[in-house]
């Protein structure tokens, strides 16, 4: 299947839940403290972004459709702080927040050192809400609920679902005929009974019931048991394995996650639930519904921090697992396109370029020190053309296309393009990598387009050479 832009631009979700504001401070270690064995981290920038339900309705919006957010909130700076990153009108949310005098906004500071979380440091008072802001979140939730399709509920156990609400929430979504979608933290999954679904993950589950939940056979044993307290249909989140769509009376439907680098699992929950959801207001089927969640789970855990995904990263998601690597041998075109989405998502891209004829272990030893540079690596293979010229008219050994296949295949790399000229200065120009990555046989002032990548701020890496590894000493000792 594939989405147009258009396809969730009507969809309207009430999204209901615990706020939370996360701060990501980044920067690297380079030494020990001498107060304590522990590193410093020498900051370098930080960014504030949506967290909690506030990052469900962030997905929601991304996705084109139309997120009305309720939460709880501090008369404090962080208040203030979360509403900017939420980001509004400007960003097609409806942010509708409660403020709670007695108690400050939610904030988890993530310290993170290259693409590693080093520490959390979370600020919170988790005590359930009271009296008058209770009755507020009530009529918050009245009131936006006429004008909505569907209904999540986001709960992180920070105070804001007492019984009252909970009950209170799904109760009157019944009664509108809203479908209600449950990311649950309660121990008791049989607290959400009357919602429609259901989304604990393995832990949650486990703790819920008492069962083991990690073979399939397991995982429905104890999904039947919540099925038989709550009537609801359960959608168990099993981390590699995918996720699993438990219904009353049907047989159970398996989306399995494909092998993938993993950077953050930061809001991969929020996530699903958001997608999900839209896709259940856009009259999509349930099962079809839950392939979209696994593929956009998938590529936000490719990415750093809190994340949202976009229709057109999902309509890439479901080509490449129909089409499998090959979906990464990409033109200039596309090359750039790929590249700046990246940079929008804050990632940073590495650039590696060469023959790459017989691919040998001292091409996979610099292509892993290449990708350990930066989050997503395009690898740029010289022409048929251009290594007849720079090698001769017996090479190269393998025609472009057969280069192009293997080097996407590897596990390293995220793009694979071709070149015609003797160098890639001009491909450089287009993709402005981050990183440029050449052999340690290379001076640094001899690298093609090196000076060009450090005037954007930039830089270039010399990698480590395996020794006697190239594919010259190969066809020599094959003749």
């Amino acid at each position: 299947m594939r989405l147009s832009a258009e396809t969730f631009n009507a969809c309207r979700v009430l999204v209901l839940g615990d706020l939370v504001l996360d701060l990501f401070v980044y920067g690297e270690i380079e030494r020990i403290s001498p107060e304590a064995p522990v590193p410093v981290l020498r900051a370098r920038s930080s960014k504030y972004s949506p967290g909690g339900a506030a990052n469900v309705a962030a997905n929601i919006a991304a996705l084109g459709a139309k997120p009305t957010l309720i939460g709880v909130v501090g008369a404090d700076q962080g208040a203030t702080e979360l509403a900017s990153a939420i980001g509004g009108a400007e960003k097609g949310i409806a942010f509708r927040p409660v403020t709670d005098k007695t108690r400050r906004t939610i904030m988890k500071t993530r310290y993170i050192a290259g693409a590693q979380q080093v520490v959390r440091v979370d600020h919170e008072d988790t005590a359930a809400i009271e009296g008058a802001v209770e009755d507020d979140v009530l009529a918050a939730f009245d009131a936006a609920l006429p004008h909505c399709d569907i209904v999540i509920i986001s709960d992180y156990a920070k105070g804001l679902f007492t019984d009252r609400l909970l009950r209170g929430a799904i109760d009157k979504a019944r009664r509108a005929g809203r479908p209600v979608l449950v990311d649950p933290k309660r121990t008791s999954l049989a607290d959400y009974r009357g919602a429609t679904v259901i989304k604990p993950n393995r832990k949650e589950l486990r703790a819920a019931t008492g069962l083991p939940c990690g073979e399939d056979e397991e995982a429905e044993r104890a999904a039947r048991q919540v099925i038989a307290e709550t009537d609801a249909m359960i959608l168990l989140t099993r981390s590699e394995q995918g996720m699993s769509l438990f219904r009353p009376h049907l047989a159970p439907v398996h989306a399995r996650t494909q092998a993938r680098e993993i950077s953050d699992v930061s809001g991969a929950g929020d996530t699903v639930i958001a997608v999900l959801a839209v896709a259940m207001a856009a009259g999509m089927d349930v099962e079809i519904a839950i392939r979209l969640a696994n593929a956009a789970a998938g590529i936000v855990v490719g990415k750093l921090g809190t994340a949202t995904v976009q229709v057109a990263e999902l309509n890439r998601e479901l080509e490449t697992s129909s089409r499998g690597f090959q979906n990464r041998i990409l033109d200039w075109d596309a090359a750039q396109r790929q590249r700046e989405e990246w940079r929008k998502q804050g990632l940073i891209v590495g650039f590696a370029n060469g023959c790459f004829d017989l691919i040998h272990p001292g091409h996979i030893a610099l292509l892993a020190q290449a990708r350990a540079a930066c989050d997503r690596l395009i690898v740029a293979l010289n022409s048929d053309d251009s290594i007849k010229r720079l090698k001769g008219p017996d090479r190269p050994l393998q025609n472009e296309q057969a280069r192009a296949y293997v080097m996407a295949s590897i596990e390293h790399v995220d793009g694979v393009t071709l070149f015609d000229e003797d160098t890639p200065l001009e491909l450089i120009q287009t993709i402005k990598p981050d990183v440029l990555i050449k052999g340690s046989d290379y001076r640094e002032d001899q690298v093609v387009g090196g000076d060009l990548v450090k005037s954007w701020g930039g830089r270039v890496l010399l990698a480590d050479l395996v020794p006697n590894q190239s594919t010259t000493s190969i066809v020599k000792r094959s003749r």
